[in-house]
């Protein structure tokens, strides 16, 4: 398995392509797009198959990556079984622990197939599709990667405020309690009344 990346910093966001094996030619070109925009692209680029070692390591992956990129092709409309299947299903599943509107799987057709027809799981016709025919056009799928990873960050950043309003809101309460209740002039109100009392009666 070869991970790739040709930019001299650590890239913001990780990206798993999976394809049927005929197409490794066209996605290697989308790969390289990808590399040269500074994104991290996960590319089996070996003929190696089968293991459990390397079957562990696609799920970790799969696991680790930022977005899922499935690559729909003629060819994978042809084949009823594939490694690339299996890869699909991973992803599926690792979306299922995930909140609703986190984005995570891209679908890319190179061919001219409609989503709700496309020989692919129901999860990935749901989603929004992009078209690259005979995988022309891959700064679409850059942009499109962009606008995912900007959601996320954007949602990140959200949660991050959202976790720590509270603690500053708490505190805030607690300052404006010490100082906005009279707590000293009602004690010494209290204690006025207690000695004038005893005056009083032993007076």
């Amino acid at each position: 398995f070869h991970v790739s990346s040709s930019s001299p910093t650590p890239s913001a966001y990780s990206v798993f392509l999976s394809y049927a094996s005929e197409d490794r030619a066209v996605v290697a070109g989308l790969s390289a797009a990808l590399r040269a925009a500074g994104v991290d692209v996960w590319f089996d680029a070996s003929e190696l198959r089968g293991g459990d070692a390397w079957d562990d390591q696609i799920r970790q992956r799969i696991r680790n990556c930022t977005f899922f990129v499935p690559v729909v092709s003629a060819h994978t409309e042809a084949r009823p079984e594939g490694y690339f299947r299996r890869e699909w299903k991973l992803a599926i599943e690792r979306s299922h622990d995930m909140a609703d509107d986190r984005p995570f799987i891209l679908p890319v057709t190179l061919i001219d197939v409609r989503p709700e027809i496309a020989r692919v799981p129901q999860r990935f016709r749901d989603l929004h599709w992009v078209n690259l025919p005979a995988g022309a056009h891959a700064e679409r799928l850059v942009e499109a990667l962009n606008l995912l990873h900007q959601k996320v960050a954007a949602k990140a950043m959200g949660a991050r405020a959202t976790d720590a309003g509270p603690e500053f809101s708490d505190a805030g309460r607690r300052k404006a309690g010490r100082s906005g209740f009279p707590w000293r002039r009602i004690v010494a109100l209290v204690l006025a009344a207690i000695i004038l009392d005893v005056a009083w009666k032993w007076g």
